[in-house]
C-alpha cells in the first residue's frame, strides 16, 4: 500500500484507513528497528547509531525526528558540554511492543522460505 492509496478519500473512508494511519506514523524506513532498539532502554544518539550500524546518520536523525513528532519517542537534552541528548520511548512507543512481538511471531511462522532454505544449506 503506497502513500497515494492512503491519501485517497476512498481509502480513508474504508476499513483499511487504520492501516494507513499506522503506516503514516511508522512509515519512516527504519522506524521499526529504532523502536525495537529503544525497547532495550534509553540511549544516546551515538549508542543508537552503533547498535543500528546499517542505518546512516541522516536516516537515523530523520527517523528519530519522525517518531518524536508522532509521540513515540522522547528526546531529552542535557545542558552539558558538548550537549548530551538521550532518546527513550514514550508510553505510546512502549505500547507498540505488543505489535512488534506479534510481528516476530508471524515471521517465525511464515518467514521467507527461500532464506530459511539458504541458511539450512538447501539452495535451489
Amino acid at each position: 500500500m503506497d502513500k497515494q492509496a492512503c491519501d485517497s478519500k476512498e481509502r480513508q473512508e474504508s476499513a483499511g484507513s487504520s492501516i494507513c494511519e499506522v503506516l503514516q506514523i511508522l512509515g519512516a524506513k527504519w522506524a521499526f528497528l529504532v523502536l525495537e532498539e529503544l525497547l532495550n532502554g534509553t540511549q544516546r544518539f551515538n549508542q543508537l547509531q552503533r547498535n543500528l550500524s546499517i542505518v546512516k546518520t541522516q536516516s537515523l536523525t530523520d527517523t528519530l525526528r519522525h517518531l518524536e513528532s508522532n509521540g513515540l519517542v522522547l528526546r531529552k537534552v542535557f545542558p552539558t558540554v558538548p550537549v548530551t541528548v538521550e532518546y527513550s520511548l514514550t508510553e505510546k512507543g512502549n505500547d507498540f511492543q505488543a505489535a512488534l512481538k506479534e510481528m516476530d511471531k508471524w515471521v517465525q511462522k511464515w518467514g521467507n522460505p527461500v532464506k530459511s532454505a539458504e541458511s539450512a544449506g538447501q539452495t535451489s
